[in-house]
């Protein structure tokens, strides 16, 4: 779903450094070039923001508010891959709006947003276009002047810079298809020119480095373990997953497709990671923030379990044939869906504002610069880290052979749950252990995969089937027939059937040989 609380600009970018007074190459000479418009110059102002000890640039995040062009407003620039962004606009204010502030919480933590720098810029801009007129690239000129506006200046000259850049930014191109190939051809052109790639990724960089406004704040503190240890390897690993936290964060806000689930992930791989490595962190420290780690989770679960039964649901609806589908089927899951979700979005957004999902974030920093590290820790890694997935195997061969043993019904459905969670905490140790175990490790991984989705898929059905029941009784209430939902009810209960018979045999291949070692 599309980003709502702002309007959102994805930015395709190279940038070059000019010498003063250096002119630019034909550009109809491109591959694809059929005319060029150009434009300006005219005047932007931009003042940058940040925390005292610039938490956003280290993350090379950048806020600003500018003024001047055809798009002065206020301006959050995040990451999403090398010379990618997603540049987020909100209307002119006096202060950073609360809607671009709430994306880098993460990252801030609270602490106060302060003006860094002033980045003036001349711009003369080439308009880069087909044959049919459509927008391949802007090709913008920038006489650039930045001002230091921390700390104290001892002379005129301290605290500014001036250079000469280029930007090549891709437009929308034929059909709001961008070619990324327009930036090669575009590229070559400016090199052959005489014209270098730039150092810095973005203004404000280079802007930081030469007025003196001081580097990007020096990356978190993090205890180290000697290298081959279990703990270099379980502290790799949870550093990740909190990375991926805060990385994520942005994204959950925005609503961009798969970002609760992957955060909801993460925190699963550090629940994970506590557990089955408790010889390694010791757990009087890690379970209380597992516990915070849990309450996240089912934070974040409100939502994207929604999601997933809603789209189950409708998928089985398209795939009946059309007379099986009796009455307003289709409008009444959309509205069931809807509403379940208008409180969920809410309830998550009011969470990653709240206290305690920082205080989660503050305790994980404080876990990776201090870890309790137990004396498995400093003992090579591959002996360690075998037995603590061997470990959680046995585990789930007790809970398999446990739900085997139970007739069909309520009690093997439950056991088959606790044997798929048991499942996925097994799949994710042998993740961690990947680096050290190699292919034996990605092996185990794989098979717990397929043994997971396969009692996932049974413990969805018993989800699906009463959210079925659900909207039965509202559709009769309201005097419609509940003839579709009774009928998908039983496909469900038929496919919970199939998975129930289909266990014995995945499991029989899933625990043959021996598990990481492969023997």
């Amino acid at each position: 779903m599309a980003d709502t609380a702002a309007s959102t600009v994805r930015e395709i970018e190279h940038k070059y450094e000019a010498a003063d007074g250096q002119r630019l190459p034909d550009l109809r000479k491109a591959a694809g070039v059929e005319r060029v418009e150009e434009s300006g110059p005219f005047a932007l102002d931009a003042v940058y923001y940040d925390t005292a000890d610039r938490r956003l640039a280290a993350d090379g995040i950048t806020l600003r508010r500018r003024t001047g062009g055809d798009d002065a407003g206020w301006h959050l620039k995040l990451p999403v891959a090398p010379g990618v962004r997603d540049e987020i606009r909100a209307p002119l204010s006096a202060t950073p709006p609360r809607r671009l502030t709430a994306l880098v919480r993460s990252r801030t933590r609270g602490a106060a947003l302060l003006p860094q720098v002033r980045i003036g810029s001349d711009r003369a801009v080439r308009r880069l276009l087909d044959a049919g007129g459509a927008l391949l690239a802007e090709v913008s000129v920038d006489a650039v002047t930045a001002e230091r506006l921390t700390g104290e200046r001892l002379t005129d000259e301290e605290g500014r810079a001036a250079w000469t850049e280029v930007e090549v930014e891709l437009g929308p191109g034929p059909g709001g298809e961008q070619d990324p190939a327009v930036l090669k051809t575009v590229g070559k052109r400016l090199r052959k020119a005489g014209l270098v790639r730039a150092r810095s990724a973005s203004k404000l960089a280079r802007a930081l480095e030469e007025t003196g406004a001081g580097s990007p704040a020096a990356a978190p503190v993090r205890h180290t373990a000697p290298q081959g240890t279990a703990g270099a390897a379980v502290l790799a690993y949870v550093t990740t997953q909190v990375d991926a936290l805060v990385r994520l964060d942005p994204a959950v806000r925005r609503d961009l497709p798969d970002s609760v689930h992957q955060m909801r992930v993460a925190t699963r791989r550090l629940r994970s990671a506590f557990t089955s490595y408790a010889k390694v962190l010791d757990r009087a420290v890690t379970d209380p923030i597992g516990a915070e780690l849990k309450w996240l989770a089912a934070e974040l679960g409100v939502d994207r379990d929604r999601e997933v039964l809603a789209a189950r649901i409708r998928a089985a609806v398209e795939a009946l044939p059309r007379p099986l589908a009796v009455g307003p089927v289709r409008g009444r899951i959309r509205t069931w869906s809807a509403a379940r979700r208008a409180g969920s979005r809410q309830r998550l957004l009011a969470v990653l504002d709240g206290r305690r999902y920082l205080a989660l974030l503050a305790d994980l920093d404080a876990l990776l610069a201090e870890p309790p590290l137990r004396k498995a820790a400093a003992r090579p890694a591959d002996g360690v880290l075998t037995a603590a997935i061997r470990a959680d195997f046995r585990r789930v061969a007790q809970l398999i052979e446990a739900a085997l043993a139970e007739e069909p019904g309520e009690a093997r459905s439950l056991a088959m749950h606790e044997a798929r969670k048991r499942a996925k905490r097994t799949r994710y140790a042998a993740e961690l252990a990947r680096p050290v175990l190699g292919t034996p490790a990605k092996r185990t991984a794989k098979d717990m995969t397929r043994l997971q989705e396969l009692l996932g898929d049974h413990q969805d059905s018993t989800v699906t089937r009463e959210a079925l029941r659900d909207l039965a009784a509202q559709a009769a209430a309201a005097g419609e027939s509940a003839f579709t939902y009774g009928l998908l009810y039983g496909r469900e209960e038929a496919l919970a059937a199939d998975r129930e018979r289909e266990l014995p045999r995945v499991w029989a291949q899933v625990s043959s040989g021996d598990v990481v070692a492969g023997e």
